[in-house]
């Protein structure tokens, strides 16, 4: 079996689209294809970037052509404008990397009960999340604040330790507010977007009605996003430690 003919193989297998780091894993258990290579993830990321049976649904997730209609996917081109499918696809994925690190790391996770039946992938994010009801950390009105936030983790015991806001199409300074509420918690605080954004979060952070917050909030992009998400993977099957 040829390599790109595993690769297409393992995407159907998982039912038609993958992350990287899915790939990286399940392609080695083909035995009929060998790698006579010593980068095979790099060779899996050269066929997914260019065999045309594959497309980019968002960083680091790839898909079938064969199976575009049958899940609703559309092809993620990096355009400043992407489609509304795009968004709603964009959302929940990113949320969903968020709470798989977090649960790698050892955190309690949590994504809004609004948010619980959007799809990582092939999965809802309920399965996902380790908490299925928000920690009863503080007071009502601020336990109920911080169970709005897209993607929470929280420590042994179960107080917040960081807070993140994917926004992926709507105003940063809204979340900025969000946390603005929140700042007397000890947790971090990130928006994550694309970095096109970046200079949007700077110029919204130094607004003066955010001086409490402006220097612990952090920006995360999608791409180290992607990057940290894949590195978590790969370390949880291979037993390392930092």
């Amino acid at each position: 079996m040829k390599q790109y003919e595993a690769v297409i193989q393992t995407l159907e297998q998982l039912g038609g689209q993958a992350t990287l780091a899915e790939l990286y894993h399940e392609v080695m258990k083909i035995e009929e294809c060998t790698w006579k290579t010593k980068t095979p993830f790099a060779s899996i990321r050269r066929i997914v970037q260019v065999r045309p049976e594959i497309f980019k649904v968002q960083p680091g997730l790839w898909a079938l052509r064969s199976y575009q209609n049958s899940l609703g996917l559309s092809e993620h081109n990096g355009s400043a404008q992407p489609t509304p499918e795009v968004l709603a696809q964009g959302h929940s994925y990113y949320q969903g990397l968020l709470v798989i690190i977090g649960n790698l790391r050892g955190h309690g996770t949590f994504i809004p009960n609004q948010d619980k039946n959007r799809l990582f992938v092939n999965r809802p994010l309920r399965e996902l999340r380790s908490f299925q009801e928000t920690p009863i950390f503080s007071y009502p009105h601020l336990v109920k604040k911080s169970s709005t936030v897209d993607v929470t983790w929280y420590n042994v015991r179960q107080m917040p330790h960081s807070f993140f806001e994917v926004e992926h199409s709507t105003d940063v300074q809204n979340s900025l507010l969000k946390f603005y509420d929140l700042q007397d918690f000890h947790a971090r605080m990130f928006i994550v977007a694309d970095d096109r954004r970046r200079a949007e979060f700077d110029e919204k952070r130094q607004r003066s009605a955010l001086d409490a917050i402006k220097d612990r909030v952090s920006f995360l992009g999608y791409g180290t996003l992607v990057k940290y998400y894949e590195f978590e993977m790969l370390k949880s099957e291979r037993g390392l430690t930092l």
